[in-house]
Order: C-alpha cells, then structure tokens, then sequence
C-alpha cells in the first residue's frame, strides 16, 4: 500500500475520536523505553557479564519476544515507527533529527481517544529542526506536536545525563532534572503511577530513558565503580585489535545497565504497592541496540543482530498469565502499536502497516505468522556514512539475515550455525538456493510495500532532506572492516 492509499484512509482519526468510552476499565500500560540497549546485553539472555536482576525478575513474568527487530536500528525512525505503526518511508522519518508530522492516528492519540490518561516522560526526539541540524534538541515541544500526551515531562533529546533538561506542561521554562535524569525520571513516573492508581480511566504511560547510549562513562559513581577494572568476556566478532576498547566501552554501557535495573525495580515496586501490578501492561524494551565494536563497528543503523534487535518483555498477568516464557515470533518495531492496541481492545486504525500480535501472545491464535521481518535503511548517514555503508534492504527470517545493498547483494548469514555472523554466504556455491529463496521474500517486501529501492540520494532528494548534516558529512578516506579507500559517496564492499 503506497502513501496515498493510506492517507485515502486519514479519516480514520476521526472515527477513532468518536469511538465510545467503554464501561469496563481497559488495562493501564507502561511503555519502559530504553536507549541503544541491545539484546544481546542481558542476564536473562545469557549476558555473562551484565548485571541485570530487576529486568530478569521481570523477564521471569513475562512473554520474551525474543526476537523483536527494530526495522530501521536508529533512534528517529524507531520512535516515529511507534507512534504511527508505520515503515519509515511512509512516515517520511528514515534520518535523524526530522520532524514526525503524522497526518494520521497516533499512538498517544489512539489511547487518548479511548478514554485513556496519557503521559511521557524523557526523550522524546520526534521534533527535529527542519533546519537539518540539531537546533531543536533542547527545544520546547508544543502540544500540538506531542501527538496525543498529556502528562508531560519531557525533552526532545540530551545526552547529558547529570545536567539533563526537560519541559514539564506548557510551561516553556527549561528544567533540570536532579542528579541522573533516568533515576529522577523513574521517580516522578512511581509519583504518576500513585496519583493514577485509584483514578476511573486508566493509564497509557512512556518513560524514555536516555542510556544506555553514549557518553558511555556517565552513569551514577557507585555503578561506574562497580565496572571498573571488571573482566569483561567479548563476542567472538570482536575483532582482537579491538578487544581493550571494546571492553573500555562496555564497562560504561553495563554501569548504564546497572543503574537502569535499579529503575526497573523501582517501578515494579510501586506497581505492586499501588495494587497496580494485576491490572497494568509492562513493556520493558529499546529503539535499537550498539555493536559495541562486534563486526568492529561502533553504535547503530547497522543490518548485524548486536544493532538490530531489542529486548521485549511484555507481562500482563491477566492476559498473559504469570509465569514467563519465551516467545519466537518475528515481530518489528512496526507491530508495536497495533499489538498494544489489540491488547487493549482499542481498535486500530487501517493507517497501520503493522500487525496485530495480541492473539499470538495470548496463545490463542498460531497463524498466519509471518516468516520474515523488513530490514532497512533507506539513506545512508551518520554512522553508516563514516563506515562506508550504503543504503540497504534485507529480511531477517526464523534462520537466516538477508541484506541487499543499494550496489547488489551484500550479507548472507546462518544464525542458527553461526549466531555471530562471522561468516558471509553471498555468492557461496553452497547457499546459492538459499540466497535465491531469500532474494524473492526481500522482493515480495518490496513489493508490498511499494518501495522502489532507488539509491538513498534519491530519498533525500524527494524528502527535501540532503541539506540534512548527518546526510551531508564529507566522507574523505574510509577505513572500516567493511573497506580502505578514498571516496565522497558511500560503498558497501562484500564481506568476506
């Protein structure tokens, strides 16, 4: 479905405002929204190093959709993704720092329409500065661009994690939050959560913490201390020159970690003081994750598992019982809204590219599921620019990860055979069946989607976006694993 046949639907909206509130009381839902966090980096994923009991408790709880994609592994996108169930060539969000401007039902407006009391807290990052720059991060954000949040207290996006501004209402007067702004945010959401605890409507709220991502060595004293000098065990496909730096960055981004569990189980606590913990929907995951220096790449935007895909634990002891399990399915970032939505008998509007997982989870529906999840980056930039990476599209099955560049057919990997990747199958004689079958579901996407895969210039050309800096960084000469030379414009050389 192209772009003008879902806004031939934009009507939507309207009959969503009108729907009747119902008499019996939907379940509240906590959206926990963390930063870059990968889901490799976790106890209960075999993490040997990270430290990580509150979330495990949870995880324990809960249904673990083990293998939830982000998409399109960057921070804009994801969110701009959430908020509307759609891909990000149809939102017009597949660069940093673009305003989302949804002629469509949002996600906050959905719940909003439906009788729920809406809140956010944290990043927000859905404003950028149509400048192309990032004038707007520490910027007020007007109501009409909260896209259906009432409670607010929130910034467009900071990294500084110990000075961390924020805009609380209307009021147009930055704020500081006091001390970490993840520790400071968690308590005003317990305070939120008491206030709403005895109210008639229920409660959609989002905490968007800002780490783990970078500065790395910014968590609170004590957790950095914890970290320091700590024995950090590294994937295999990191590369040996590498490994002390790896380790350096690692022990910031599990002191992040350290200090986010503590969050969490703040939450939880004051969800079960409150009498709140039957009766409320936790979603504890991340926009995307961090290579971390595997495949000897740093941060995101990347097609490999370390920057692709996310936690998800979702617990609802009503609907999902109590006991944890964990659950396959391929679910992408742009299945969340209409997912929550299902879980909360709210209708979801045909604006919605996603699908709607809430009877998989509940076990009460095994089909049709879906064989493959969309992988893509439509414009090259930022991070993906400094490596030499061109724009690409691929699909991530059950067993395998598919990547087409905008040059020709890149990656190929057997996860189950080789869960680090480390050895590329395109071209290989072996898996030329395999690279075939896998080449016509990534066309069946494509088609589906009605995306053209032109060159990513082209995309920042009819989105009026190639004045964008984070799309316009002179390259000079590249020297990544992925290639050594001198060039202005993005490459993608094959993996050996």
């Amino acid at each position: 479905m192209n772009r003008r046949e879902f806004l031939a639907n934009g009507s939507m909206a309207a009959a969503v405002a009108k729907l009747p509130r119902t008499t019996a009381k939907r379940p509240n839902v906590l959206y926990i929204l963390c930063d870059e966090w990968r889901a490799q980096s976790l106890g209960y994923a075999g993490d040997p190093n990270v430290k990580t009991p509150a979330i495990d408790a949870l995880a324990a709880q809960s249904v673990n959709v083990s293998q939830m994609i982000s998409g399109l592994p960057v921070c804009c996108p994801y969110r701009a993704t959430l908020m509307t169930g759609q891909y990000p060539l149809t939102h017009g969000v597949f660069i940093n720092d673009v305003p989302l401007e949804p002629k469509d039902t949002t996600l906050g407006e959905a719940f909003q329409h439906a009788g729920y009391k809406t809140g956010y807290i944290g990043k927000w990052h859905l404003y950028g500065s149509p400048d192309g720059h990032y004038g707007r991060r520490e910027s007020y954000i007007p109501p009409d661009k909260r896209f259906g949040f009432e409670y607010w207290k929130a910034c467009e996006c900071t990294h500084d994690y110990n000075k961390s501004i924020y805009y609380e209402g209307n009021d147009p007067t930055p704020k500081i939050w006091p001390g970490y702004d993840a520790i400071a945010q968690t308590d005003d959401a317990c305070n939120f959560l008491a206030d709403h605890a005895k109210q008639k409507d229920p409660f959609f709220l989002v905490l968007s913490f800002g780490p783990p991502h970078f500065p790395l060595h910014t968590a609170p004293a004590d957790d950095q201390a914890m970290w320091k000098g700590h024995n950090i065990v590294l994937r295999p496909n990191v590369p040996k020159e590498l490994a002390e730096q790896a380790k350096n960055d690692l022990r910031g981004y599990y002191a992040h970690m350290t200090a986010l569990d503590e969050c969490v189980k703040k939450l939880m606590e004051m969800l079960d003081k409150q009498g709140l913990a039957d009766d409320t929907i936790v979603i504890f995951t991340a926009d995307h994750g961090d290579m971390m220096r595997s495949q000897g790449l740093t941060t995101k935007q990347f097609p490999w598992e370390e920057s692709l895909r996310v936690p998800f634990l979702i617990r609802s002891p009503k609907q999902l019982g109590r006991n944890g399990r964990e659950n396959k399915l391929l679910m992408s970032a742009v299945d969340i809204m209409p997912t929550l939505l299902g879980m909360c008998s709210i209708p979801v509007p045909k604006t919605v590219q996603g699908t709607d997982y809430s009877r998989v989870l509940r076990n009460q529906s095994h089909g049709p599921l879906p064989t493959s999840a969309f992988l893509n980056l439509p414009a090259s930039f930022s991070m993906s620019r400094r490596y030499g990476i061109a724009a690409y599209r691929g699909v991530r099955t059950a067993r395998y990860t598919y990547v087409r560049s905008e040059y020709g057919p890149w990656l190929l990997y057997d996860n189950e055979r080789d869960p680090y990747q480390m050895h590329n199958l395109i071209g290989k004689p072996e898996a030329a069946a395999t690279q075939k079958q896998l080449e016509t579901e990534l066309q069946s996407w494509l088609h589906r989607l009605n995306d053209e895969f032109l060159p990513g210039r082209e995309y920042l050309e009819r989105a009026h976006l190639l004045h964008y800096g984070e799309a316009q960084e002179k390259i000079g000469h590249v020297k990544s694993p992925w290639g050594d030379w001198e060039s202005t414009l993005p490459q993608t050389p094959l993996a050996s």
